[in-house]
């Protein structure tokens, strides 16, 4: 780990990182370690060109791939859109689900109702998109019940998990968006935020983690894996 980057492997092609909670994956008009890419830039020096592989909303933690050079991002690019991928979150959700577990299908698209510009919803004209779930714990806390949750997306869709999620009645802690009123997020973005507002999101980031990334790549087999931050864990009993 470096001061910058929480490092889960390295070689000559692939860089593999646990992104914080509260960092966004590219350069807004922050300063240069105010991204992951600016920090990726820091890292790797002049003639490395860092590329995704694969995106986190801004408060998602967990696991992300960095390709090194033009033809392993092709490749691994190629993995994702085939769906090849097995990725594996943890989610903390407001409730006890009925089931202990279940999938949803519903389809995504941009919620043309809402005054938030990036909020998705479900709409009949979306694109489809499945999201299975098992519940790993229940638990109650200051009068409030909670699920711990192992979620597995089958597709990749904008926002797709805290959505579904959302959809079902089981809205992810924490989540400015999705959770209990969007205009929480407006007043995030306008950095008016209030103690009352904090409140009623119980966690200061949305409680979602990619936990585990599992493909084949170049005739290996790769798993990488890392667990979620403090402020997540100890909220579990």
């Amino acid at each position: 780990m470096s001061d910058l980057l929480n490092i889960l492997f390295e070689d000559t092609t692939l860089l593999v990182v646990n992104k914080p909670a509260d960092l966004v994956c590219h350069p807004t008009k922050g300063d240069a370690l105010s991204s992951l890419v600016g920090r990726l830039r820091r890292h790797l020096g002049e003639g490395i060109v860092p590329r995704l592989v694969n995106r986190l909303d801004r408060e998602t933690s967990g696991v992300v791939l960095i390709a090194k050079e033009p033809v392993a991002a092709r490749e691994l690019g190629r993995l994702w859109e085939s769906r090849e991928v097995q990725k594996e979150y943890l989610a903390i959700v407001q409730g006890h689900l009925a089931q202990e577990a279940g999938s949803i299908e519903a389809p995504l698209g941009p919620d043309l109702a809402s005054p938030v510009a990036i909020k998705n919803g479900v709409t009949p004209s979306g694109q489809a998109a499945r999201t299975d779930f098992q519940t790993l714990q229940r638990f109650s806390r200051d009068g409030a019940d909670y699920s711990l949750l192992r979620v597995l997306p089958h597709t990749g869709r904008k926002h797709q998990i805290r959505i579904h999620l959302a959809h079902v009645g089981h809205p992810i802690v924490g989540d400015k968006i999705y959770g209990p009123d969007e205009q929480i997020y407006l007043r995030f973005v306008r950095g008016q935020i209030t103690e009352t507002d904090r409140r009623r999101l119980v966690l200061p980031h949305q409680a979602l983690h990619a936990g585990e990334i599992r493909l084949t790549w170049r005739q290996t087999a790769w798993c990488f894996q890392t667990p979620p931050e403090g402020w997540f864990s100890e909220f579990l009993p």
